[in-house]
């Protein structure tokens, strides 16, 4: 173990830590950014890092690093089989009419899935099913879908591939202590033991404080607050308007009135995708802020159909050319950072969005000027293809569809029709981890041979793989590792460590591992899981070591607090992703993820003292 001497070198590293955490928590920068100025800073100032340029970007070609990227392709493969969205359907279909079976069963297929896929993609092909099972179940979506980002983050402590956290912690075990990597399935029975405890917790304490935050039969426009912002309005005999086309007619409208549709002897054409002009009796569907719509109809001579409010029925009558969803922004899509005028949406996919949720803040107007973050919540209307480009892409994470309506008409094969490849695919995934988890050759290994087989069968393509993986965690890893590598080469670690120590003094060794379990959990939950883990774990060895206690234990410890991150909606990607459609408040992931994290940082040390020991 380093010495603890507070010597420039630490001063400089917590320095460079402390303009990170600081990064992090405001977003000032996206956090693959700040990363990346971590690799610069310390490179730069070598003679007190310690961490030669060499050291600054090994984090790179790290194999927890290289194992995350070939199992974002691997999850890649599974889902171009079709198998997880015919399970969601499936589940779906299988679970209505009762609300608590519909609960148990969204929780109880998320959670061991998550354990072998990636979650993130199982909860972005959920959160449509979970949406529309709700309103079919007659119960708000807020019910199902928090419990549904939860049950996919206690997944990912089943297996060594169910999270990043995982593979890093691995990683730190080979490198910082004696008996080398994690096994595929070595922290399992704990794992199985936190998962079933924490579903056990969402189907009941958890089922209560759930808020229903989102109503059950919830219009649209009601819960966009759109219906001042949406008219229907009649081209008369004497408008000045007729025979112009979509762009003419909006170019000359007052305030960013947009055409959503124009409605002619019974037929429907999308504004954002139509080259029809005006005619003389048309109805046009139009977006904007009310004086501005006023403006434009006195100024073109049209008349506001009297007792005609725009609703979302209005959009699903026309569902064929047009209909009304509400679409998330994931953390790697490629519109984050774009302003919307710049993403085109109207242009290439013939969708025009209507009203931004973020946070509690609502924007319906202004949007050329509106730059994307990660967690949006958009109300956009969009058509069939756009939803599936979206899907396909993950630019966009739709939750408003019309699988049920859908189900009535088609059979599930139509829906959702399983790759000839499927087997295969499957076979592939099955061997990767057989081989990881009997020893046969490395994680790494397996995972990168898998990628070649899907790629050399045709399970997945080139592009595919590569559009598969979110570079911004890649990124986001590269530049934390070696961050950790200089508080462990300067001492950094070990000051920490000698101050989280000072507590054994007057309390119990078990509970010193519980106060490890708890700082790192509050950590995560304020800066990226990724993040919490590079940093805590050197201080949990050196800490171990000053203890004379099992590093192993208070390892695991950190990994398993990183990887449970329910209190914000920020700790987790998944948690970000159901805030908009849930309707939360920040505050309602404290109040139902709290306790959940609470529970689980007892039982989770009970548990480690119990398997491995102090």
């Amino acid at each position: 173990m380093v010495v603890a001497e507070l010597s420039t070198g630490t001063l400089v590293v917590f320095c460079l830590i402390g303009v990170a955490l600081v990064l992090f928590v405001t977003e000032a920068l996206p956090n693959d950014v700040t990363a990346i100025g971590i690799i610069f800073a310390l490179a730069a100032l070598e003679p007190w890092t310690q961490v030669t340029p060499r050291g600054a970007i090994s984090g790179f070609a790290n194999t927890a690093t290289v194992t995350i990227i070939a199992m974002y392709m691997l999850s890649a493969g599974v889902q171009n089989t079709g198998l997880v969205q015919r399970l969601g359907i499936s589940l779906a279909k299988f679970t209505r009419n009762d609300d608590r079976r519909a609960l148990a069963a969204t929780i109880g297929v998320t959670g061991p899935l998550a354990g072998v896929i990636n979650n993130t993609p199982v909860v972005a092909v959920f959160v449509p099913m979970i949406t529309d099972l709700a309103r079919e179940n007659g119960i708000s979506p807020s019910k199902l879908l928090l419990p549904l980002s939860y049950a996919a983050i206690l997944g990912g402590t089943l297996t060594l591939i169910g999270t990043a956290t995982n593979l890093l912690a691995s990683e730190f075990a080979a490198t910082l202590l004696p008996r080398g990597p994690i096994g595929m399935f070595e922290f399992t029975p704990l794992g199985v033991v936190v998962l079933a405890v924490g579903l056990a917790y969402l189907m009941t304490i958890g089922r209560r404080l759930t808020p229903a935050r989102v109503p059950v039969e919830a219009d649209l426009v009601d819960e966009f607050d759109l219906s001042d912002h949406l008219a229907s309005l009649r081209v008369g005999p004497d408008a000045t308007v007729v025979d112009q086309g979509i762009d003419e007619f909006e170019s000359r409208a007052s305030g960013g009135v947009t055409v959503l549709q124009i409605r002619r002897d019974g037929e429907t054409f999308v504004g954002a995708d139509t080259d029809q002009r005006l005619r003389r009796g048309d109805v046009l569907v139009v977006h904007g802020p009310l004086q501005a719509i006023n403006r434009t109809r006195e100024k073109f001579g049209l008349s506001r159909l009297a007792g005609k409010s725009v609703t979302e029925e209005t959009f699903d009558e026309a569902a064929s050319d047009g209909t009304l969803a509400k679409a998330v922004v994931p953390e790697g899509s490629s519109y984050v950072g774009e302003t919307l005028a710049e993403t085109r949406l109207g242009e290439f996919h013939r969708t025009t969005v209507l009203a931004v949720r973020r946070d509690e803040e609502l924007i319906r107007a202004g949007f050329d000027e509106v730059r994307l973050e990660p967690g949006d919540l958009l109300l956009v209307q969009t058509t069939g293809d756009a939803i599936e480009y979206f899907g396909e892409t993950g630019d966009l994470v739709v939750t408003h569809d019309d699988a049920f309506d859908r189900l009535r008409e088609e059979d599930l094969e139509q829906i959702a029709p399983l790759s000839p490849k499927t087997p295969i695919a499957v076979a592939i995934m099955v061997g990767v981890v057989g081989a990881a988890a009997l020893g046969a050759v490395p994680i790494v290994i397996a995972a990168l041979g898998g990628v070649f087989l899907m790629t050399v069968t045709g399970c997945l393509s080139p592009t595919d793989a590569y559009d598969a993986v979110a570079w911004n965690v890649v990124f986001l890893l590269a530049g934390v590792i070696p961050l950790g590598l200089a508080m462990e080469a300067t001492g950094g670690a070990a000051i920490i460590a000698r101050g989280l120590v000072s507590t054994a003094e007057f309390l119990p060794l078990v509970a010193v591992l519980f106060l490890f379990y708890l700082v790192t959990g509050l950590l995560a939950n304020v800066i990226t899981p990724v993040a919490t883990v590079v940093l805590m774990i050197p201080v949990a060895v050196d800490a171990a070591a000053a203890l004379n206690a099992n590093g192993f234990a208070f390892l695991l410890a950190v990994m398993f607090a990183s990887a449970t991150s329910f209190m914000t909606p920020v700790g987790y990607q998944t948690n970000l992703m159901v805030y908009g459609p849930g309707g939360y408040k920040f505050t309602d992931f404290l109040v139902v993820g709290g306790p959940l994290q609470l529970l689980l940082s007892a039982v989770t040390t009970v548990g480690i003292v119990l398997l491995w020991g102090l």
